[in-house]
């Protein structure tokens, strides 16, 4: 780019006197390009060599140990199950499968397609009674998960002959969601395309539903299916294995044990850039308020400082955070089980083979394991009671669990009411079974990992580079058994009080990119429709057309929808909504108060009031609408009232309203940043 405005120059001749001497000095020069470009040619010749030597490719290669075909041979498996996880779920269900292969005289391994080569599939029929399985969570707006996005690109781009390749399919999504279960889906549409058999019908698991039944179900069925297909028979009942063995450090440098790091040892005393899931970057708090005036509820903003950290974001982004349990309930574990907490341990993958050497990092503490690394809050699956089952003392309750663990339509029942819907997480069911008492390491294996919390940024990089802003509300509940349960990561927010006793609130964090994006052009319309703290990534949306505003762009209307409970309650940001509709950065503030009066009045209500007006934005301004906050009620309801729009003012049928909607998405002018 920097050549771009270099002229060449020509002189021309001064005088027809001087022919003697030009071509004397065209000889000169003619000799001297020659020359040049004779050595030029030679010196290219030898660089050009380089990048065709072969060994370089293959140096990083078994660094990454990309070829499972080659470690399944190596350790005698014939079943791989791949997992697309961004919650730790999917990863979940992918090792219950591979630990059921033994049953029928099969060995199975889990793996993260991040790590592996996925062109390696169609080598897979070089192992006999080969079988691969997929387990694939859809992310967001039908997007592959962060761990799957390559095989994703992968499969979009190939043209690979899988002839060879046995697979099935399990999706993990969310029926609230516009694109239930897409990666599922396309996963098992394209394997077939490119020639692969299926041996057994998709999964559609539904977390609004009971994703655990939707997989217990396809999973007693998947497995009669396998043993059709390759002629074997289950050798016996369902039986614990662990997989990991405890080694217990009694003289052990301190220096050399995790603390909550969640990737590289001491990485929170010399933090090093990039920042990302396995390095996160300790921001200090430096605002934690109060947005509400009144209710019951705690509606926080908090500012998080990223100067020196190198962490860029955009508008529409998420901020990732890594919440800390609560020290009262992981000091409970202690006492109920009798443990003490501060013991370093080391839990160690028994398949020496295996990619993931420990289920979190260690070694560490139990006090460490359950307060940074385990999910200890959630109601624990199946599998979890069926392995806690054997040290109940109880016949009693060593019933009860492997009932609840069970398939059958009982079993079930007994699950879902006792567990699921009491809201019964680990510390519960050890407190109502009091035989219960298992090994705290092995309590430890079979726990899910505690996961980031996304937040939709509140904030402009335009106006605060320096900062992310984040809008949340604690969650906290009664459960059917009297119990108050609450949320981990709100209420581990809403203690983060800034500079407290001379001290920093640190938060370990990290930003992930979204399609949420303002438009191209500033003066294009936008619609915001986002009630309660669905208007987070709004505040940053006004802050940067306000920004773009003051640097002398045209700007093109900008009109918000947003709805709260009570106008003198939780009426969040209203000063700084005022503001901007005073200063002319927000042409339209609309605002739903959905209990202030006898009949609730919500988003939808306000705009079907103003149809006529979103109509001329959409079709003749060219708006783009966007859309954020609760997926199972007002996404849905937004959605359907521009349904209605369309076919009044567009003169369409239902069926023609909802696919000029669904063109809108398409061409990225519907976004929607949910949650359900």
């Amino acid at each position: 780019m920097g050549d771009a405005g270099v002229e060449s120059t020509v002189s021309p001749p001064e005088s027809t006197a001087q022919d003697s001497f030009f071509s004397m000095t065209d000889v000169f020069l003619i000799s001297l390009i020659t020359g040049l470009f004779t050595y030029w040619f030679f010196f290219r010749k030898k660089k050009e060599e380089i990048p065709d030597l072969p060994k370089i490719q293959t140096v990083s290669s078994p660094a990454r140990d990309s070829s499972f075909i080659e470690k399944m041979k190596k350790t005698g498996r014939n079943i791989v199950v791949f997992y697309g996880s961004q919650t730790g779920t999917a990863e979940e269900f992918a090792n219950r499968l591979s630990k059921d292969a033994h049953r029928y005289g099969l060995r199975g391994m889990a793996a993260d397609p991040e790590e592996y080569d996925l062109s390696d599939l169609s080598r897979l029929s070089e192992i006999d009674k080969s079988l691969a399985v997929f387990c694939m969570a859809t992310y967001g707006e039908g997007d592959p998960t962060d761990n799957a996005q390559d095989f994703y690109d992968w499969l979009q781009e190939a043209d690979a002959d899988l002839s060879g390749l046995r697979f099935a399919v399990f999706g993990l999504g969310n029926k609230t969601y516009e694109h239930f279960n897409a990666m599922g889906k396309y996963v098992d549409k394209r394997l077939e395309e490119l020639g692969a058999q299926r041996i057994f019908e998709l999964g559609l698991g539904d977390d609004d539903g009971n994703l655990e039944e939707d997989f217990i179900t396809w999973r007693e069925q998947f497995w009669p299916a396998v043993c059709e297909h390759f002629g074997v028979e289950a050798t016996g009942e369902e039986s614990s294995i662990r997989q990991y063995e405890l080694v217990v450090h009694t003289d052990v440098n301190m220096n050399k044990v995790y603390t909550g790091e969640m990737g590289r040892l001491k990485s929170y005393e010399n933090q090093k850039p990039p920042f990302d899931a396995k390095n996160p970057f300790l921001a200090v708090v430096t605002e934690n308020r109060k947005l509400n005036e009144g209710g019951e509820r705690h509606l926080m903003h908090l500012e998080l400082d990223i100067s020196n950290s190198k962490i860029r974001y955009e508008s529409g982004d998420h901020v990732a955070v890594y919440p800390a349990n609560d020290t009262s309930l992981v000091n409970q574990f202690g006492e109920i089980l009798g443990t003490d907490l501060d013991t370093v341990m080391s839990l160690n993958n028994l398949d020496e083979e295996s990619n993931k050497k420990h289920p979190f990092p260690c070694p560490t503490s139990y006090r460490t394991a359950l307060t940074y690394y385990l999910d200890i809050t959630n109601p624990p699956r199946t599998n979890v009671l069926y392995e806690l089952a054997q040290y109940a003392t109880d016949t009693g309750e060593q019933e009860q669990l492997r009932k609840m663990a069970s398939s059958t339509a009982e079993g079930k029942a007994l699950y879902l009411s006792w567990v699921v819907e009491a809201r019964r997480n680990i510390l519960a069911i050890l407190q109502d079974m009091p035989s219960l008492r298992p090994p705290i390491d092995h309590l430890c294996e079979l726990l899910p990992r505690l996961q980031a919390r996304y937040y939709s940024i509140a904030s402009s990089s335009k106006v605060h580079p320096n900062s992310i802003h984040i809008c949340a509300v604690t969650v906290e509940y009664e459960t059917k058994t009297g119990r108050l349960n609450k949320g981990v990561a709100t209420n581990w927010l809403k203690n983060k009080v800034p500079n407290e006793n001379g001290r920093n609130s640190l938060v370990p964090m990290y930003v992930r990119k979204s399609q949420f994006r303002l438009p191209f052009k500033p003066s294009t319309p936008v619609i915001m429709i986002g009630p309660g703290t669905g208007i987070a990534p709004f505040i940053g949306f006004i802050q940067e057309r306000a920004w773009l505003k003051e640097q002398g762009k045209e700007v093109g209307e900008t009109v918000l929808y947003y709805g709260c409970r009570h106008e003198q309650e939780d009426y969040l940001y209203r000063q700084e909504l005022a503001r901007f509709k005073q200063e002319g950065v927000l042409t339209q503030l609309n605002v739903a108060f959905s209990r202030d009066q006898a009949e609730k009045v919500y988003v939808q209500h306000l705009i079907k009031k103003n149809k006529e007006h979103i109509w001329k934005l959409v079709n003749d301004g060219n708006a783009h609408i966007y859309v954020c906050g609760d997926a199972r009620n007002m996404a849905r309801d937004v959605q359907n009232t521009f349904y209605e729009i369309v076919a009044e003012y567009g003169n369409m049928n239902q069926t023609q309203a909802v696919d000029y909607v669904k063109k809108l998405m398409t061409k990225g002018r519907y976004s929607l940043d949910v949650w359900s």
